[in-house]
């Protein structure tokens, strides 16, 4: 990675996009810095925005910027679902499954109706987080009503989740990369290391809570080689091409391979189940913050109750399952093998193929579910087997395993986008 990196440097176009992207990052984490006026967070908030809550998910992809109040503390979240709302019509809506597949044009469409909703979903998000956190609204600080004081403040939030999303445009555009998960990459490092060093600094004498931290370092780095070793997993399923003669020439007769990934879903199951558990506690917060049902959802359905590790588990098999369909047509790459004249050796073409396919992708979900299960549930059954321990709180607050899944995806993304911008340019042809 570091050599890619020294290497990309020497190269003037390289250099000049990595510049660019660097440059594009470090405005965003200014924005991350810059304070909603007339909007104090930093008490109200308390520990809503940590751990795996609604809050917390929007915390750790902003970079704390919720917690701190800031300008862009919706960060690229409403991007994320709105995206990930449009995948899913897309599906359920043949228009739309037709104009995905018109190339670039149809790829344009999309992304602009992914925009509308993500302007939308920036929208009711900021309506939520004023409504929840309406005692942080400071209406003296600008001499104005509470309520357009609070109109003004959902404004300036929308308005900061919109310029993220440009800022993750221009990134994918001009620099290197995509740029809407790097500004997640950016966040998850930033709140990492404000966790750190509050760990750090609640060691003092206490030799036990030295240990916790060793401990807990040496494991995150066992969960991290865990966890890249399962991403860079694949299944290759070969795949040979019968020879065609046309004209004078021969096409056709070489071999090559499907290559299915063991975790081809990524992070998305975890964040689908998460957020389907915590959006009743978001809802109850917002319209009836007193009530019994509240109280009652937050003692029996926290994120370190038994009942939410079952349910979480559950809804991941689920959300895998669902997603691996979605992503992995059986049916369109049987027909695409069919009409380009490959077959997959001892494999009859059509349906039999699909269904050879679908077996295979059935089984390799289950070991990706089984795997995002078990990487999901690190933190609430550790909270459950060290409790009351600020510095470990700190410590999983820091690194998420989810935050750790998302990391390293964008890492080993960049690092692969990186060298085949390399290889392009280093490559020397017949020509040459």
């Amino acid at each position: 990675m570091f050599k890619t990196l020294v290497n990309a440097f020497k190269v003037k176009d390289l250099r000049k996009k990595i510049l660019i992207t660097l440059g594009l990052l470090i405005l965003y984490r200014v924005g991350c810095a810059l304070i909603c006026p007339g909007f104090d967070l930093s008490d109200a908030i308390g520990d809503s925005a940590s751990g795996t809550s609604f809050f917390g998910l929007m915390n750790m992809l902003s970079g704390d910027a919720l917690s701190n109040g800031s300008i862009l503390a919706l960060g690229v979240s409403p991007y994320i679902t709105a995206s990930i709302v449009i995948q899913l019509l897309a599906v359920a809506i043949p228009s739309l499954q037709n104009l995905s597949r018109q190339g670039e044009d149809g790829r344009r469409k999309m992304n602009f109706y992914t925009r509308v909703a993500a302007l939308v979903l920036a929208l009711a998000q900021a309506i939520g987080i004023v409504v929840s956190y309406k005692s942080a609204i400071n209406p003296s600080y600008l001499n104005l009503p509470t309520w357009l004081t609070a109109t003004g403040i959902v404004l300036i939030l929308t308005a900061g989740a919109m310029f993220t999303v440009w800022l993750g445009e221009k990134i994918t555009q001009l620099g290197i990369g995509n740029g809407m998960s790097l500004l997640i990459f950016v966040g998850i490092l930033s709140s990492a290391g404000s966790g750190i060093a509050a760990a750090f600094k609640n060691v003092g004498d206490n030799l036990n809570n030295l240990w916790t931290v060793i401990i807990y370092l040496a494991a995150l780095v066992a969960v991290f080689a865990f966890i890249v070793f399962m991403d860079s997993s694949e299944r290759r399923v070969n795949v040979k091409y019968a020879k065609q003669i046309k004209g004078r020439k021969m096409y056709g007769g070489q071999d090559t391979f499907i290559p299915i990934r063991l975790n081809a879903s990524g992070v998305m199951p975890i964040i689908f189940a998460s957020s389907l558990l915590t959006l009743p506690q978001l809802i109850m917060s917002i319209f009836w913050p007193n009530t019994k049902a509240y109280y009652w959802y937050q003692n029996y359905m926290g994120t370190n109750s038994w009942v939410y590790i079952v349910l979480l588990a559950l809804l991941i098999f689920a959300f895998a399952f669902f997603y691996a369909q979605i992503t992995f047509d059986t049916e369109d790459i049987s027909r695409r093998l069919q009409q380009q004249g490959g077959f997959i050796p001892g494999i009859r073409p059509g349906k039999t193929t699909a269904e050879y396919l679908k077996r295979i992708s059935t089984r390799i979900t289950l070991f990706s579910a089984v795997f995002l299960a078990i990487i999901a549930l690190i933190p609430s059954l550790a909270f459950k087997a060290i409790p009351d321990n600020s510095t470990f709180a700190s410590l999983l607050n820091a690194f998420s395993t989810t935050g750790l899944m998302i990391m390293v995806s964008v890492a080993l993304e960049f690092e692969k986008g990186l060298s085949a911008q390399m290889l392009m340019r280093n490559y020397k042809g017949f020509l040459d």
